[in-house]
């Protein structure tokens, strides 16, 4: 079976035979600004303090990385598309395509850029 990833969002495709994103710290993914409150019992607070410190992490840090990492896997869940050897094939020939030539492409194509040099 292929795959299709779509990493960045609906534009960029890749074929899956192995992407590794590199992951960072929590403090280094963004400034913390914005609080989260959440409610634990007694036995679910020691388990998480006696995780954080088997990892020389603090709590904080600990949970926002488990967190973080558990959304991640949710959401690229439902970017993870699974193609029979065939159809991926199908969807190569579609993308390897000569597009189209239609009027509205053309005055699209031949609009001026943010690229272009004011002339």
């Amino acid at each position: 079976m292929m795959g299709v990833r779509c990493l960045h969002g609906p534009v960029h495709i890749g074929c899956t035979r192995r992407v590794i994103m590199p992951r960072q710290s929590t403090t280094e993914r963004s400034q913390r600004d914005a609080r989260l409150n959440l409610r634990t019992s007694a036995q679910q607070q020691q388990l998480i303090r006696s995780a954080a410190a088997a990892m020389d992490k603090s709590v904080t840090d600990f949970v926002l990385d488990s967190a973080t990492s558990n959304a991640e896997r949710v959401l690229a869940d439902r970017r993870w598309f699974v193609l029979s050897d065939e159809a991926w094939k199908d969807f190569e020939a579609l993308l390897d395509a000569p597009v189209a030539r239609t009027p509205k492409l053309a005055a699209l194509l031949s609009e001026p850029t943010v690229f272009d040099s004011p002339e």
